[in-house]
């Protein structure tokens, strides 16, 4: 009998250990990228999540911690793990447009499950997705009886740098639509910033700082703070609602990605799909109609001040000019032509009476669909702008009668733009009012095979994977800068900074191709570029829809116009031959459609002379290369004009020396010999 009750007394102690296991929690934990170069360690620290990041041994990412404050209680301590699970995916997928064709997709994940110790119980899951390049976690908020409808009032994620390096930043504040100068300094020097954050950490060693996914959210900034043991750790800091709320949530509910990109070099930066990878698969069953392809436009000559979008005797959007330029885009091989100023709504301060503005209606000088019809008989088609002037209730509340209306007409894609950083007067662009604003009319778009250039967009943060009719964005300081900006326009490092900072989100409706310099409206102030620079744009800043966005009249006779003709905008492959970020860039890029490649080249303010290897080239073929460079005596400063052209035959094995001017490029247009 005292044996039976000694054996029952040990079962039953087993019973209970095994019981209360969880309760005592479990020990931090290690999930590898699939090359093993990358280490996250994942744990609970007095009761606070926490996560480190080791690149081949060496620490990246010290101590960070995780969580959030919410409206009713803090969600960052407190908590044990309580159970954990592994997944590992491997596998490519492709892209109906983009950069890359084919992209793979591998990586490790570790998914952490947390329960808060006091009486409420509530539950939160950490989810790390590691790849060879870089890493994505994010926080999942489960269904759960004591946390249904919540509200984010900060998220305390952190970033915690183990040395202050220099990092290429746009400030968050006293800055509108994402359109500031990109700046080097080390992080801690920095105020709020906006991501993607572009880290120099070494000669070998380049972290970039982003967010992947965002839906339903607010837009990721992060503050730098001097906080104890560490050189410098990055809090996260969401735009946030008028009254002070980040995040309205109902559980269960996800968060956008938290993303660390780590390579070796720049230009891997250039080619990671890590931000890509970690958005949903296409929801769009037939992407037959989405499309690629270069466009002209009325728009360049408002800036110069020729023509007003306003109603009046300098109007831009009239149905003869129209014609004048489905006529060159017909003659030139451009699938579109933007008219900016065609709808009623431009008379007056748009900028605060947005309201007004109507996207059916055309002003009476403008036939709409005569046009259209006009433009389709060419085969080309009308780009539709849609300015909303920030009112975006009005928008919405026109969106299936404007997008209706253009897909009877047989009109793809549209344009939108938002000039005021408040939407309807009241709420932040970026924050999660504008992030579902921007969703809806996307989402609306591809319901009518409809696709979006947005102007003063939220960052890109790869949902083109997901919803592919987001062809293009701005959120940087494009070429209209160069137009009527009062420092002259963008400093000549920008065209070789941009595709490091704002192209790692996404792509870049820069709008490049400016030939005249010349400018009545604002004098001094220009592309800071010689034209070869201009045309390098058009491989270095990438956009499946690009502009050729000077007036007409400035291409017609131009020799270099021959290249913005033919340059492809959907690649299979793309290859960054030689990099500094801010200084100089060189990439090539294979079209999807033939054998030809395309490479572009340009430097910073000072002259350089770079060597252009064509080993990317099939072996054993013999290729026709068509080279666009700067000319004898070109400079950005004061001759920006003189272009050199020379056709040679080349080889994988060859390579070829090209100088490059003051803020130059080159270009170079490779084609089989057959």
């Amino acid at each position: 009998m005292f044996k039976k009750q000694n054996h029952l007394c040990r079962c039953l102690a087993a019973a209970l250990l095994f019981v209360a296991a969880p309760t005592a929690g479990f020990a931090a934990d290690v999930v590898t990228s699939p090359d093993g170069s990358i280490k996250v360690t994942i744990g609970v620290k007095d009761g606070r999540p926490y996560y480190t990041v080791n690149h081949n041994d060496k620490v990246v990412v010290n101590t960070s911690y995780l969580g959030f404050r919410l409206s009713d209680a803090p969600f960052d301590n407190d908590f044990r793990i309580t159970s954990k699970s592994r997944n590992t995916k491997h596998g490519t997928w492709t892209q109906p447009w983009g950069e890359d064709r084919v992209v793979d997709c591998h990586y490790n994940e570790l998914r952490v499950n947390l329960q808060q110790k006091d009486r409420l119980r509530r539950q939160l899951s950490l989810v790390f997705r590691v790849f060879n390049d870089g890493l994505g976690f994010r926080y999942e908020f489960p269904r759960q009886k004591n946390l249904g409808d919540f509200q984010i009032m900060e998220e305390k994620t952190q970033i915690t740098m183990p040395v202050d390096a220099e990092a290429w930043t746009e400030p968050t504040n006293r800055t509108r639509y994402y359109e500031a100068l990109w700046t080097k300094a080390p992080l801690s020097t920095k105020d709020t910033v906006s991501t993607p954050i572009t880290i120099e950490v070494g000669d070998s060693l380049f972290m970039v700082l982003h967010e992947a996914n965002l839906t339903d959210y607010a837009s990721l900034n992060y503050t730098p703070r001097h906080l104890p043991g560490a050189a410098v750790t990055l809090v996260a800091a969401l735009t946030p609602w008028s009254n002070g709320v980040k995040v309205y949530a109902t559980a269960p509910f996800v968060s956008p990605w938290r993303t660390i990109t780590i390579t070796k070099t720049p230009g891997e930066l250039i080619t990671s799909k890590l931000m890509l990878n970690l958005n949903e698969p296409c929801k769009i069953a037939d992407t037959s109609w989405i499309t690629t392809g270069k466009y002209v436009g009325i728009w360049w000559e408002m800036h110069m001040r020729d023509y007003t979008w306003s109603q009046g005797p300098n109007h831009g959007a009239t149905t003869y000019n129209a014609k004048r330029y489905i006529d060159f885009a017909a003659r030139h091989h451009m699938k579109g032509v933007l008219v900016e100023g065609w709808n009623y709504g431009w008379d007056g301060d748009w900028t605060k009476d947005g309201d007004k503005f109507s996207f059916t209606n055309a002003y009476p000088d403008y036939d709409l669909e005569g046009l259209q019809r006009y433009a389709l008989d060419r085969g080309v088609s009308l780009v539709a702008h849609n300015e909303t002037g920030g009112a975006a209730s009005n928008y919405e509340n026109q969106l299936d009668s404007a997008f209706s209306l253009y897909r009877r007409l047989g009109i793809k894609v549209i344009k939108t733009g938002y000039v005021n950083p408040l939407m309807d007067d009241k709420e932040d662009q970026h924050s999660q009012y504008g992030i579902r604003h921007y969703r809806k009319v996307l989402e609306t778009a591809a319901k009518y095979h409809i696709m979006v250039i947005n102007h003063e967009p939220a960052m890109p943060s790869g949902l083109c994977r997901t919803w592919p009719n987001l062809m293009s964005g701005e959120g940087m300081r494009g070429q209209e800068y160069n137009a009527w900006s009062s420092d002259g326009g963008n400093p000549p490092y920008h065209v070789c900074v941009l595709p490091f900072t704002r192209g790692l989100a996404g792509a870049m409706d820069f709008t490049p191709g400016i030939f005249d310099f010349t400018n009545k409206a604002q004098p001094g102030t220009r592309p800071q570029t010689t034209v070869t620079k201009q045309l390098a744009e058009y491989i270095l800043l990438y956009s499946p829809w690009q502009m050729a966005a000077d007036k007409i009249e400035n291409y017609e006779g131009h020799p270099a116009f021959s290249f913005i003709e033919t340059v492809p905008t959907n690649f299979e492959k793309t290859v960054v031959l030689d990099a500094k970020i801010g200084s100089f860039l060189t990439i090539a890029r294979k079209d999807r459609y033939s054998d030809d490649w395309y490479v572009g080249s340009a430097t910073d303010e000072n002259p350089r002379d770079i060597t252009v290897n064509f080993s990317f080239l099939d072996k054993d073929n013999q290729y026709v290369a068509e080279v666009f460079s700067d000319g004898p005596g070109a400079d950005y400063r004061t001759n920006p004009y003189p272009i050199s052209y020379e056709r040679i035959l080349v080889k994988s094995n060859d390579s070829l020396k090209i100088h490059l001017a003051p803020s130059g490029g080159a270009v170079i247009r490779i084609k089989y010999a057959r």
